[in-house]
């Protein structure tokens, strides 16, 4: 099957999921169990990336938004490594008791149990979806000291100097969308790990990589300041924050049509009661003016769909990513 039918596929599957996920909310019955004094101590919000990268920002924006509307602290502990994997473990070996919650990506928990089919846990199986937090297209961006400033011109110049080639990634989000951008283009291109979508885009800064496809929050702000070049928003829409930056189908790839997310999770086991107060907390915070303005501002749109309807997605997700890494013959360490 071609990428660009798993593509429309996906979208089909993921429409799908959502209007049943509205069913499954409309049937979900109210939780009888009382939440008691909970939270009566300070709250650990795990981010699974170094500090400063999108997942890090919507945590703490989020976190802030929320600690306040419980009356309780909420600590972010950034805990980056494999790719977030390692924080996803952590947050499972921990009492399941809404202490210990989880800014979960794209990357962490649907592209993870499509990539590693033996990862050590599950995305709905050993998680609860609390909220998402927001949903995005990706960013190219490329060094300003480079001579391309269009997608033709930067495969152009991929496939005229391929020991350039270059590409930052922090996790397999980015890199399966740089992938599928090779894929569609023919273009060569080389990983170079790195810890944080900041670093990404750091790397792009000083010209130590040829192109990353980044997330808004650590881009948006590098772009405007002219430290490195938007060459395409992923997608079919230009980005309100990059007017003057062509979409991907602009651009003449529309089957480059990345979108990740982030959200908030407590691990499976906590106690429902607790579950339905996170749930109507982080909605709320994700709903308050003053947070989803700023989130619009990192070119993200703040989420709106209920929890159950987040979990379906992120069902659906998992087996249209592990169609793009067959296709890809794409393997991960």
């Amino acid at each position: 099957m071609k990428i660009s039918k798993m593509m429309t596929h996906a979208r089909a599957a993921i429409g799908a999921a959502i209007v049943a996920g509205s069913a499954a909310a409309a049937a979900f019955p109210a939780h009888a169990q009382d939440a008691g004094n909970y939270p009566n101590r300070a709250i650990r919000l795990i981010v699974p990336f170094a500090a400063g990268g999108g997942n890090d920002i919507f945590g703490r924006l989020v976190g802030a938004k929320a600690s306040e509307i419980l009356g309780q602290q909420i600590i972010v502990e950034n805990r980056p490594a494999a790719a977030g994997r390692v924080a996803a473990e952590f947050v499972i070996s921990q009492p399941a008791d809404g202490y210990t919650l989880f800014i979960g990506a794209s990357g962490v928990m649907s592209i993870a149990a499509a990539v590693w089919p033996k990862l050590n846990y599950h995305p709905t199986k050993n998680f609860i979806a609390l909220a998402m937090i927001a949903d995005f297209p990706l960013v190219l961006v490329s060094p300003v000291q480079f001579a391309p400033k269009t997608v033709a011109e930067l495969v152009a110049f991929a496939k005229a100097n391929p020991d350039k080639s270059t590409y930052a990634s922090t996790s397999p989000a980015f890199t399966l969308s740089t992938e599928l951008l090779k894929l569609k283009t023919g273009m060569p291109g080389v990983m170079l790990p790195v810890k944080s979508s900041m670093e990404m885009v750091q790397c792009v800064a000083q010209a130590l990589c040829l192109m990353a496809i980044s997330d808004g929050p650590p881009a948006i702000p590098q772009i405007k300041d002219g430290r490195v070049r938007a060459i395409a928003v992923t997608g079919s829409e230009r980005s309100p924050e990059l007017p003057d930056v062509p979409s991907m189908k602009e651009a003449g790839f529309p089957e480059v049509n990345a979108k990740l997310w982030s959200g908030a999770f407590a691990a499976t086991g906590t106690p429902p009661a607790i579950v339905k107060k996170l749930e109507d907390v982080f909605q709320r915070a994700i709903a308050d003016p003053g947070v989803s303005a700023r989130l619009k501002t990192m070119a993200v749109n703040p989420g709106t769909i209920s929890a159950a309807q987040f979990q379906k997605l992120i069902e659906a997700e998992i087996d249209v990513y592990a169609q793009v890494v067959k296709a890809a013959n794409l393997t991960f360490e």
